[in-house]
């Protein structure tokens, strides 16, 4: 797959609406002479006004938070985009990136005063001590982590390969002391693989990091070998990262020669044409599905399937982030990312969606409702290798629109807010697996359950009650109207908690309304296949 090798002063990004990844080019300098001048003279008017701040305001203020500020108010009035990353924030992007680190193996913030535990890795020191989410580690090395803020104790728990750290984490109100070793942590973005139907398989691939396509060529060999002949692959809620891997996972479904993406900006270098260097899987039918988070490197590889005819497009209009970063590495370790061109889909689609002067709009615009039909008025027309009408101006366009933003479910307001404010995961903490001997298998758990439970009516009326004792005020109506959505979520997370993710993902897509919808197109994709076949062969191809 290509790779444009090391930069020696930026990286190129493709950052989604809340994360980002990267892409290697050098950016050179441009315009000495004047631009020298008229930089030297607004250094001159910063300088001024920092010494003016840090001398005389009327309590003193740290020169870093003051610079971080200036640097950050600069970027937020370009786009939505363009951002400052502070030590810390490029650390974690390039963590992300990079897709390991050294630790036990979860995801903390801080809620009401409290460290808590958010997301788990499997097969890593913490779930394999049985830690869960929603579990509040209390005890940090015989100290209250009571008040502490992420970075104190992130900077605790993690650690060199092999050592421990003393920890005790508190559930229903019980402290549970734990030792927990550390080791290297690697950060999966293909969270599942398995066969949703006889022939069919699913892959959730929940992220992009720089080990993407490595692992995504590792689900389709486990697939194939298990009778693989048609594909269901998940970009739900996917961010986005690394621009190089959006093009190889591409790659691994196009032929050799076809356009993925191209890229267009204002400087040196910018432009630039990404083609499939090899030549991919093009005759297994292939349905992609994607909602309004689906973003940034996400929509590069459905654009792609799109356009080439490669795959049916199912699910909501994706969020529409067509922009590419440039990431500078700046002194003391901090970065910024800013907007260097856009990149645009192979039949010319340039999907990025326009934004108010507050960026609210925008920002939140996964958090608004869709309907199916959309306006294209502002979206210019574009055709795919077959003739059909795409559209851009606003995201990638389903092929066939499917309502379920929220695990492929529509939930009401109600509903969305239990699983916002972690209701289920805290409901999830009453249930144990039988046999589990992980050390934190909760002691004081209600309910012992094994793979394939059923969420019977006794397990929600007491769910209801559990909410009614968080001092909630129950929609009765909105339980009983969510009734698929409330089993499923209480069956996920239990799920996740107890048998991993690919169990409660493959229990999940069997009430999926969005993945059995899916499973619905496949004569479709077929018959494009058959039709790039016909196109081909009458040399129309791009």
């Amino acid at each position: 797959m290509r790779n444009s090798g090391v930069p020696a002063a930026a990286v190129v990004v493709v950052i989604a609406a809340l994360a980002g990844g990267l892409l290697g080019r050098s950016v050179g300098a441009r315009g000495a002479g004047a631009t020298a001048d008229r930089v030297t003279e607004r250094y001159r008017m910063f300088s001024a006004a920092l010494a003016a701040v840090e001398r005389d305001f009327v309590v003193e203020t740290a020169s870093d938070d003051l610079v971080y500020g200036a640097i950050d108010g600069m970027l937020r009035t370009l786009d939505p985009h363009s951002s400052f990353l502070e030590p810390q924030a490029y650390a974690r992007m390039r963590e992300r990136q990079e897709g390991v680190y050294y630790g036990l193996g979860l995801s903390i913030v801080v809620v009401n005063d409290d460290i808590t535990v958010t997301n788990l890795f499997e097969d890593t020191p913490a779930y394999r001590a049985g830690i869960r989410r929603g579990d509040v580690i209390a005890i940090i090395k015989g100290k209250s982590a009571k008040g502490w803020t992420s970075e104190q104790a992130v900077k605790e728990l993690r650690g060199a390969r092999g050592t421990s750290v003393e920890i005790s984490i508190r559930r229903l109100d019980q402290l549970i002391p734990l030792t927990v070793g550390r080791d290297e942590i690697n950060i999966t973005t293909v969270r599942t693989a398995f066969m949703i139907a006889p022939g069919t398989g699913y892959i959730r691939l929940q992220d992009f990091s720089e080990t993407t396509d490595r692992e995504l060529g590792a689900a389709l060999t486990k697939l194939r070998g298990e009778g693989l002949q048609r594909l269901v692959l998940d970009l739900r809620d996917n961010p986005g990262g690394p621009l190089e891997q959006a093009i190889a996972v591409s790659n691994r479904f196009l032929k050799r020669g076809q356009m993925i993406v191209y890229t267009r900006g204002r400087v040196q270098n910018s432009d630039e044409d990404y083609l499939a260097l090899e030549q991919g899987d093009t005759t297994t039918p292939l349905v992609v599905l994607v909602n309004r988070s689906s973003a940034s490197a996400s929509e590069i590889v459905a654009g792609a399937m799109q356009d080439h005819d490669r795959a049916i497009v199912a699910g909501e209009a994706t969020f529409g982030k067509a922009l590419v970063q440039s990431v500078f590495r700046i002194s003391n370790g901090a970065g910024l990312a800013l907007t260097t061109g856009r990149y645009y889909t192979p039949s010319g689609r340039m999907i990025q969606r326009p934004w108010d002067g507050t960026f609210d709009e925008y920002l939140n615009y996964s958090q608004r409702d869709q309907v199916e039909t959309r306006e294209h008025a502002a979206g210019e027309l574009k055709y795919t290798d077959a003739g059909r009408k795409v559209y851009g101006g606003g995201g990638i366009e389903p092929d066939h629109f499917k309502l379920g933003p929220v695990e492929g479910f529509n939930p009401t307001r109600f509903s969305r807010m239990l699983l916002a404010r972690g209701f289920f995961v805290g409901f999830a903490e009453s249930f144990t697996g039988e046999g589990d001997t992980r050390p934190a298998a909760a002691p004081a758990a209600k309910h012992k359950v094994a793979r394939g439970f059923e969420v019977t009516p006794v397990i929600l009326a007491e769910f209801a009650d559990y909410i009614a004792a968080q001092r909630v005020k129950v929609d009765t109506a909105a339980l009983e109207a969510d009734a698929a959505f409330i089993s499923a979520m209480i069956h996920y997370d239990v799920d996740l908690d107890l048998f991993g993710v690919e169990e409660a993902r493959r229990n999940l897509s069997k009430v999926d309304p969005q993945a059995q919808f899916a499973l619905t197109f496949f004569d479709e994709a077929h018959r494009l296949i058959a039709s790039g076949a016909r196109t081909a062969k009458a040399g129309k191809t791009p």
